[in-house]
């Protein structure tokens, strides 16, 4: 529930100003019923900032997001953007440059890890500015890390100390793409917790975010995470999750197809290789998530039969929960070398150099797209 008017005098987080209620943890202003009796009384994001040095995601809508951003071309601050490597296009904030103004921008790419120990790391940097700059975006830097295996984060930090100058900080990003793991490294480097979280207000919204004080008298501003629903993760059942997202490098799968030869995804995205010559694919996705390979013309009639069971996830009794299949035809032209890109899946790199006509089915709404091949 939400906190009753008759409690206006505490129903907001004096630590960051955010408006409190107590029946969504992952959403902002989040307190536990039991901590309302406290004074003060703050929100679970702070508390856990102050007490922990956590500084856990919350997550907002896009068009929220899209308000909270508007105030920062006002300020002079540093931004520091976080991306998912493994989700590039589902993750990176499109237009962000219109909204910063004249402030640098950061693109910290996270998830290295996942990539196979031979992949040439300049080659792939080289691939991250030229997205970006076809997204709009031109970054002052990118640093490539791996959070969850502490690779590359003292260059992170370094570099947004020669940066941001006399400078804020503020660390945007979607969800689950590591936000809160450099913010918790940045508070224990620059923070004085000993000091309250200050009271802000982003111009034009509601909405705030944390504050963080930093001991040059600056902040780092950790701002929600802002939720994509193109991404297949926001579509499908959480316990479909551990299958999707890797947790460990990828293994590349590649398949010698002939034309009208199909793969299943689980049962979540289908590939259709409808017209070309005899070429091989490679799929870049979890280990996790079992990959069948069928003739196009069985495919409808085994996915009838074999749906949630033999092509799974999800389950059999999680298929209403998934939005209906959208199909996406996709043409490479003979000497593209592309990625056919899912978000939230992987991408499925296109070996072939004399061209093919593909139909992707994926869950409707999410992003399908191709782009020049990553690896």
């Amino acid at each position: 529930m939400n906190l009753p008017d008759a409690q206006a005098t505490i129903n907001r987080c004096a630590g960051c100003g955010i408006a409190l209620q107590t029946s969504d943890k992952t959403r902002p202003g989040f307190v536990p019923e039991n901590a309302l009796g406290r004074d003060p009384v703050i929100c679970q994001r702070c508390f856990r900032i102050k007490n922990y040095n956590d500084a856990s995601s919350v997550a907002i809508d896009q068009d929220d997001f899209l308000r909270l951003l508007g105030g920062i071309a006002s300020t002079n601050s540093l931004v520091v953007h976080i991306v998912d490597l493994f989700d590039f296009e589902g993750s990176l904030i499109s237009g962000l440059q219109r909204f910063v103004g004249s402030n640098p921008v950061l693109l910290v790419v996270n998830k290295i890890d996942l990539l196979p120990r031979v992949t040439n790391w300049n080659r792939l940097r080289n691939w991250v500015q030229k997205q970006a700059r076809a997204n709009g975006l031109k970054a002052a830097d990118v640093v490539l890390c791996s959070a969850r295996r502490n690779i590359g984060f003292d260059r992170v930090v370094g570099t947004i100390a020669e940066l941001r100058g006399d400078r804020d900080v503020y660390v945007v990003g979607a969800t689950n793409v590591g936000k809160s793991t450099l913010v918790n490294r940045l508070i224990s480097d620059y923070s004085d917790l000993h000091r309250e979280l200050t009271v802000s207000r982003y111009p034009g919204t509601t909405l705030d975010a944390v504050h963080i004080p930093l001991e040059d008298g600056r902040s780092i501003i950790d701002t929600p995470g802002i939720v994509y629903p193109f991404r297949l993760t926001e579509v499908i059942p959480r316990s479909s999750l551990q299958a999707v997202l890797p947790d460990k490098p990828l293994k590349p799968a590649t398949y010698q197809l002939n034309a009208r030869q199909t793969l299943f995804f689980g049962g979540l995205v289908r590939f259709d290789f409808v017209e070309g010559e005899h070429q091989s694919f490679t799929a870049y996705v979890s280990s996790a998530l079992p990959i069948h390979r069928t003739k196009l013309e069985r495919a409808d009639e085994l996915y009838e039969k074999h749906k949630g069971e033999m092509l799974s996830p999800p389950s059999r009794d999680q298929l209403d929960e998934v939005p209906p299949w959208t199909r996406h035809s996709l043409r490479v032209r003979p000497g593209d070398n592309l990625d056919v890109f899912v978000s939230g899946l992987g991408w499925i790199q296109v070996n072939g150099k004399s061209g093919a006509l593909l139909d992707v089915y994926a869950p409707k709404g999410v992003k399908v797209l191709l782009r020049d091949a990553m690896l």
